[in-house]
């Protein structure tokens, strides 16, 4: 069968049919069989069948999610876990929340890079075509009436020419970078890479910190609703998600705590992971035996705030953005026609 590529919408509305055909106590190789028939992907619906051939023939869920090479690591293990535990309902609802939530966000991710980059490349086109189209009628106004373009007017001239004849160059230039943002923006793959080594490099400050802290806490809720040991939960977390060294070495002390016999809150809490807020709801939660529960509301909280702090600083690139380029479109039109309206009030 060829690998199909499932992207995290698919996975999240895969993960949360199946968690339902179980709740309604539909057998795994039925339901497999009902959602191949609704299935309109010629790709997905053999996917699907050949999957509930395998169950129908006694192959666990997990396995034959393996066997099709289509489902990610962290998928299968979840599964597998779920199977070994009695909770599989649980750890595709799990799955469902989580994949939901990462798509969310990717997406807010992906709008909040690609409008500021048009809205740049917007103005900076609008630039271009002052200097090069509309200060040579300028320059042919001047001469006209007896003068010449002085002092700023003149090296903008000149650097318009400059880019007039360079114009077949900066054409090609400015097409391979639409071509790129327009495959980052529909790549999922590319993207991915791209934000791997951002996060590697800033990871542990900034928008990167609070995307990580997010995407973390999800993956360890995701892990504990599925019925995983706080330390096995906490070690798949930490190997799902690659960020910074130093966030890294934070997961590395973090499970080492855990391990040694300290409590979730508390290894949380020295290891630098969560805010001391959520580490203290972590503690109240595990001690009413409700952890699971806190932990899927503080990784939804921390989402939150993540979708926030993009937001926030989208608000602030694109008016910087608009400010600087409008003040040099001014700066332009304004070493042109202060000159030109000396000019006509001595001939008047």
């Amino acid at each position: 069968m060829k690998k199909m590529n499932l992207s995290n919408d698919y996975l999240s509305a895969f993960c949360l049919q199946v968690s339902l055909l179980l709740h309604a106590g539909i057998s795994i190789g039925d339901g497999l069989q009902m959602l191949a028939e609704d299935e309109e992907d010629a790709q997905a619906k053999k996917l699907l069948l050949g999957m509930s051939e395998q169950v129908d023939n006694g192959l666990q869920m997990s396995d034959a999610m393996e066997q099709s090479g289509c489902f990610p690591d962290y998928v299968v293990y979840m599964a597998r876990t779920g199977e070994e535990t009695g909770r599989t309902e649980a750890a595709f609802k799990a799955l469902a929340d989580y994949y939901e939530r990462q798509r969310q966000l990717s997406e807010r991710i992906r709008s909040a890079i690609l409008y500021p980059v048009i809205l740049l490349i917007l103005m900076l086109l609008i630039i271009g075509i002052l200097l090069v189209r509309v200060l040579p009628i300028f320059d042919t106004v001047y001469r006209q009436l007896g003068g010449s373009m002085t002092g700023m007017a003149a090296g903008l001239l000149r650097f318009g020419e400059v880019l007039s004849s360079a114009l077949p160059v900066l054409g090609i230039v400015m097409g391979i970078f639409a071509v790129a943002v327009l495959v980052l923006y529909f790549s999922d793959g590319l993207r991915a890479k791209l934000t791997g080594w951002l996060k590697s490099c800033f990871g542990d400050r900034g928008v990167f910190r609070k995307v990580g802290m997010a995407r973390f806490a999800s993956a360890l809720s995701m892990g504990m609703m599925s019925g995983l040991a706080i330390e096995d939960a906490m070690r798949t977390a930490m190997d799902f998600h690659e960020d910074s060294r130093k966030v890294r070495a934070g997961y590395e002390q973090c499970l080492e705590n855990l391990e040694q016999g300290e409590p979730l809150a508390d290894s949380l809490k020295k290891a630098d992971i969560f805010p001391a807020m959520y580490c203290r709801m972590i503690s109240l939660g595990v001690k009413s035996g409700a952890g699971d529960d806190i932990m899927v509301e503080i990784a939804g909280r921390l989402e939150e705030d993540a979708e926030r702090t993009i937001d926030g600083a989208v608000s602030r690139i694109e008016p910087t953005i608009v400010i600087i380029t409008s003040i040099l479109v001014g700066v332009i039109l304004l070493s042109v026609m202060i000159p030109l309206m000396n000019i006509m009030a001595s001939i008047g």
